[in-house]
């Protein structure tokens, strides 16, 4: 998710890393110093969010997806943990298998295969391309190739299903929970290697950032873009693979596993499998985009990077296709086609929103947006080395409607995927309540920093726009 104008440090303090090597405390990025209620939600989601995956996964493989059903049966004494536990597959030695070959396979696409999408698909920006600059003055080059990655493994899934059959297309599925824990595993190899090179080999010593604290260090990361080699950087790598390629195989295998039960694919199924992907596509067509927005520009490669795009993304974000498995829901025709509207919709604003904002910094200004000149707030900023530059805040098309109109786009569509499973359960809408969480707390975010960017010029932008996601509302 982008934001409304370019990402920037302040003017601060130089202080030591432990390597030596002096850094600008500025606001880019994690903290410098950690409070107490930072650390105090860092330890409760070190603690608990491998718990909420477990809990999800687990409730809906022995309790057909109640959330109250493990709860109510250890309070009244009907099961204990050690009974769940006992029935929780394993990780079996196919499972670890699998799961090698599968990254293997994305490391290989990722680091080895140059894209060449690019050279034939008209509007599509691949290959190699260049970030944002970093604070240490870092601008490093990253080979885009994710849609390549994408359409390769998809290719290769519908060949094997309809003319090899070297695997069932029901075998995610059938080792989802095994899987679980390969992943859990690579998740926390990643981000313990990833603070170990922090201390003693960081790519850029000068994009480091340390606390006294080791829990902060760890969750948040402490390099800016670690790196082996010249190419394969951990952030890219991590945020679009090997978890968002495989998000739309795990719905394809979700689909097999209801036609293998059942005899059919319910529409409900088709709507997540469709409107999924198409959030997956958009993702990869507009990789490029995505080198600007605050995962790159702003987030340390820590835990939270590392074994949440392991295992949080591939696990909690593919829930409405799981549920579907245990209770497969047809909608009614005019129930599918308003779902499918909504979140069509959500996408156009979504994608409109943010092709209005890149077009207007492209062109700087000299464009149309709704048929008309846009509209902007002149603003200005020092950054870290003491240069002032200007800068412009678009007020016109969706982002005069508010601040942030392309996460409410997004939100449409994630309430769509929510809406396909029906009312029968809590579990589905999940997705929905995580990101309203996620996208309100990037929005404060997103606002902090730039209201210490810009100072009086921000008051008057938030003047012009008032609201940040929904209009008159919030």
């Amino acid at each position: 998710m982008g934001l409304m104008a370019s990402k920037s440090q302040h003017n601060a303090p130089k202080v030591k890393s432990p390597n030596g090597k002096a850094g600008s405390q500025g606001q880019w990025g994690r903290a410098w110093e950690v409070d107490w209620f930072s650390l105090a939600s860092i330890i409760f989601l070190l603690l608990f969010a491998p718990f909420i995956v477990y809990y999800f996964i687990m409730a809906c493989d022995q309790y057909s997806c109640s959330l109250t059903a493990p709860v109510l049966d250890i309070a009244t004494g009907h099961a204990s943990l050690a009974d769940i536990w006992a029935k929780t597959p394993p990780v079996t030695a196919k499972a670890a298998q699998l799961y090698a070959l599968w990254v293997s396979f994305q490391v290989l696409l990722y680091s080895w295969l140059p894209d060449f999408c690019h050279r034939f698909l008209p509007g599509y920006v691949g290959g190699v391309q260049e970030g944002a600059i970093t604070p240490a003055g870092v601008v490093n080059k990253y080979e885009v190739n994710g849609l390549q990655a994408w359409l390769i493994t998809h290719i290769l899934w519908f060949v094997n299903t309809y003319l090899l059959s070297w695997f069932s297309p029901t075998i995610i599925f059938d080792n989802w929970i095994p899987l679980l824990w390969c992943a859990n595993i690579l998740g926390y190899a990643v981000s313990t290697f990833a603070m170990i090179k922090g201390y003693l080999f960081p790519t850029s010593a000068e994009d480091c950032k340390f606390t006294g604290n080791f829990f902060y260090n760890y969750m948040m990361g402490i390099e800016f873009n670690p790196r082996i080699g010249k190419w394969f950087d951990f952030k890219l790598f991590f945020n679009g693979r090997p978890g968002i390629v495989a998000w739309t195989l795990i719905n394809l295998s979700f689909a097999a596993k209801q036609q293998e039960l059942y005899g059919h694919v319910t529409n409900s199924m088709i709507l997540v499998n469709v409107l999924q992907a198409i959030y997956v596509l958009d993702f990869f067509w507009n990789e490029t985009w995505y080198l600007k927005t605050i995962d790159i520009c702003h987030d340390h490669f820590g835990w939270y990077l590392g074994w949440g795009d392991c295992v949080w993304l591939p696990y909690l974000y593919t829930l409405q296709g799981l549920y579907l498995v245990y209770h497969p829901v047809q909608l009614s025709t005019p129930n599918a086609l308003g779902i499918l509207l909504l979140g069509l919709v959500g996408y156009y604003i979504f994608r409109m929103t943010n092709h209005q904002k890149d077009l207007f910094r492209r062109t700087d200004g000299r464009c149309l947006i709704w048929g008309k000149k846009p509209k902007a707030i002149e603003c200005s900023y020092t950054s870290a080395d003491g240069l002032k530059h200007h800068s412009k805040l678009l007020v016109s098309g969706f982002w005069g409607v508010a601040r942030h109109f392309n996460y409410t786009g997004d939100l449409m569509g994630s309430l769509a995927y929510c809406l396909a499973c029906g009312g029968g359960h809590l579990l589905p809408y999940f997705y929905i309540i995580y990101m309203t969480i996620l996208l309100t707390h990037r929005c404060l975010r997103d606002e902090h920093r730039c209201a210490n960017k810009y100072g009086r010029d921000w008051e008057r932008y938030t003047a012009a726009v008032p609201y940040r996601l929904l209009p008159g509302i919030f």
